[in-house]
């Protein structure tokens, strides 16, 4: 059975392992670079476990990473900021995206917010279907994508007045609480 959960800052090498996996894997759907953070330190991987307004959300098949969403809130910024959602290519299709989402969408109620936004690439139908499902609607805000300028992004927002039942098959996904 697949787990959701949150991370600590001393479970920085998972969260590092997890997110160069998603690099490597989809390149066309982050701003940053599989280059650019294999050269961060501890220190940088564990920062942003820990900065304030953030979360980061693995789904694990056992101890394998099966998936994983971020949240931070970006300095100077009322709204966070959905990033680095994942999900392994063996676990696509399996509800690892609709738990992960639906664990962000519960951060952000536990945080007293009552809106999220994210940015996803032109062409990714399937993260846009992942996050429409869930209540995400588009904002009109067009941005080109920092690591490779060619593809634009567009902005989703999820507002508290936009949100609906939870999408998570739950005979396949657990999510297990922060202890």
């Amino acid at each position: 059975m697949i787990q959701v959960r949150r991370l600590t800052p001393d479970e920085w090498r998972l969260w590092r392992e997890i997110r160069l996996a998603a690099l490597a894997d989809a390149p066309y759907a982050y701003g940053s670079t599989l280059e650019h953070e294999q050269a961060f330190d501890e220190s940088v991987w564990r920062e942003r476990l820990s900065a304030a307004g953030s979360m980061t959300a693995v789904a694990l098949d056992g101890t394998e990473p099966a998936g994983a969403m971020a949240v931070f809130t970006p300095a100077g910024a009322a709204v966070p900021m959905l990033v680095a959602a994942w999900v392994h290519p063996a676990h696509r299709g399996r509800g690892v995206g609709d738990a992960l989402v639906s664990d962000v969408l519960a951060w952000v109620r536990e945080t007293g917010r009552d809106r999220i936004e994210l940015r996803v690439a032109d062409g990714n139908e399937p993260a846009r279907r992942l996050f429409t499902r869930h209540g995400f609607v588009p904002t009109g805000d067009r941005e080109r994508l920092e690591s490779d300028p060619s593809v634009l992004t567009e902005r989703l927002a999820w507002t508290a007045e936009t949100d609906g039942e939870p999408r998570t098959r739950e005979s396949e996904v657990e999510r297990v609480p922060r202890s």
